[in-house]
């Protein structure tokens, strides 16, 4: 048995204003990071021929790290649905996502039944969705081994329900796009 604790208590990532990282980001990241449309479409579209699937690492109840709490304006012990993913062009992943849900406006069924597609792929379908602002971060995502320049959250709503989406952009796809370092 392990003495470590679990991925979702580790030490809260750095999240700042997505403007107060804007200096230290490079207009082809910015395009990226900055984007509030939907990333599976990008990803899609930037990474052809080669095809985009979801390979879903992990989804469970759980309980949220201590920034996810305070993004979402819950108790930091509240059980949350949790789900981790990579984002992949061909078997390559570009992008990790995690994302933490409150359980009150859970859409559970939908939600349970995703597998290997993207929760983007069901949240930009609905009418009503609204995306709270972004923030941006430098530090790795700790549950994945792969690592990058920069990850960006937001809290999107819809109906009752709430998810902080946190998708961590990967060296492999600044190296596939040609993007700069930073």
């Amino acid at each position: 048995m392990s003495d470590l604790p679990p991925a979702d208590t580790r030490a809260p990532a750095h999240w700042i204003p997505l403007a107060a990282a804007r200096p230290a980001m490079s207009p082809a990241w910015r395009r990226w990071v900055g984007s509030r449309d939907s990333l599976t479409l990008r990803l899609t579209e930037a990474g052809a021929p080669r095809p985009f699937n979801v390979r879903l690492l992990d989804q469970r109840l759980g309980t949220p790290r201590r920034d996810e709490a305070r993004a979402l304006n819950i108790a930091p012990g509240q059980r949350v649905w949790l789900r981790e993913v990579a984002l992949c062009l061909g078997e390559c992943p570009w992008v990790v996502a995690r994302s933490v849900a409150p359980l009150t406006g859970l859409p559970e069924y939908e939600l349970a039944h995703l597998g290997e597609r993207s929760l983007g792929s069901w949240l930009f379908r609905q009418p009503d969705l609204e995306r709270g602002e972004i923030e941006v971060t430098s530090t790795p995502a700790g549950f994945h081994d792969a690592r990058g320049p920069w990850a960006r959250r937001s809290v999107f709503r819809h109906a009752g329900f709430r998810v902080l989406v946190q998708e961590w952009f990967l060296d492999a796809m600044a190296d596939d796009l040609g993007l700069p370092s930073r």
